[in-house]
């Protein structure tokens, strides 16, 4: 009982490292992005994404290149998009109201997001289908299977990009670049730091359950990586924006289903996947992703009422979760 009690609190100061790395890295990249003079483009689908996502990337790098562990740090994508999806827009809602989209919000980035799930799952099938392994079930996802949801993700950039204007910002001198770019890097590395706390601790709590890690990454890593999503978009719902934090949460979804893991994959090769393993929770994310996607439809806003109904799905999803790692399910296998 005592070591896990210390493993959550090794996990809450790494979120605290997380969070305030990733508010100065954001900020950074901001700085960077005007002083560079980046077209709208640029801002909102490379330098934002990277700067809120960015925890989300280091967990599949450090999970995977120093663990061993590649399917924690796709849990933690996964988990991560779910919390984001079913939390963000919630805690958004109750804090700044009723949250007004739009047909673009709907029907452009909901449904290229879903694009995203559909892309990622066909590619973990594919390793199953032509990469198999001896286990059952089980497959190599290789570089050139990396390449489909990154050759995605350039197509994402080309529609954003045509729906701008020609014509870049202009660049701002008064900003000093090598203070700017330190500031980037000392986030960078206290985002490295907190996001290895994490991931210790899943792996640290899924010994101590006899269960998967990534189910652990799916929570303690995920939400501990969500944090700066959560955090901006409460920001934008104080003041007014709640639209904003909505369209920040698809774009970081984006990014770390398209970029985050096939980036994992071309630095260390290949990594196994067990499709046992993967479908539960990519089910999961369908389903929340549909939910999502319903509610932001009807009446084109999200109310109190459809707030509270998505944190109850994410309770759900949590329930789910603390059931399978005490044993009274059996979805997931257990390990070894």
């Amino acid at each position: 009982m005592l070591s896990v009690l210390a493993l959550l609190a090794v996990a809450a100061v790494a979120t605290a490292v997380v969070w305030v790395g990733s508010s100065r890295l954001e900020d950074a990249a901001a700085d960077l992005a005007v002083a560079y003079g980046a077209p709208a483009v640029v801002q909102g689908a490379i330098i934002a994404a990277v700067g809120s996502s960015m925890p989300e990337l280091a967990s599949v790098l450090v999970a995977a290149g120093l663990h061993g562990e590649f399917e924690l740090g796709i849990g933690a994508i996964v988990g991560s998009a779910v919390f984001n999806l079913l939390v963000i827009p919630a805690i958004s809602v109750l804090v700044g109201g009723r949250a007004e989209t739009s047909r673009d919000l709907v029907f452009k980035e909901s449904l290229f997001y879903m694009l995203a799930v559909a892309t990622l799952l066909l590619t973990f099938s594919l390793s199953v289908i032509y990469y198999p392994t001896d286990g059952a079930l089980s497959g190599n996802v290789t570089r050139p299977l990396a390449l489909v949801p990154l050759a995605l993700y350039g197509l994402y950039l080309y529609t954003q990009y045509l729906e701008i204007s020609e014509g870049g910002m202009t660049r701002d001198a008064s900003i000093a670049l090598g203070r700017t770019w330190l500031r980037f890097g000392g986030g960078l590395v206290l985002i490295v730091i907190g996001v290895e706390g994490l991931v210790r601790a899943a792996i640290g709590l899924g010994d101590a359950f006899g269960t998967p890690a990534f189910l652990w990454g799916m929570t303690v890593v995920a939400a501990g990586s969500s944090v700066p999503d959560a955090f901006v978009s409460i920001v934008a719902a104080r003041e007014g924006r709640p639209t904003v934090s909505l369209a920040n949460v698809l774009g970081s979804n984006v990014f770390d289903l398209l970029v985050a893991i096939p980036v994992g994959v071309l630095v260390a090769g290949s990594f196994p996947i067990a499709f046992p393993n993967v479908v539960p929770m990519m089910a999961f994310l369908v389903g929340a992703t549909v939910a999502f996607f319903v509610i932001a439809r009807t009446e084109m806003a999200l109310s109190r009422r459809e707030a509270w109904l998505l944190l109850g799905l994410y309770t759900c999803f949590v329930v789910w979760l603390v059931v399978e790692s005490v044993g009274l399910t059996g979805v997931l296998p257990e390990t070894g």
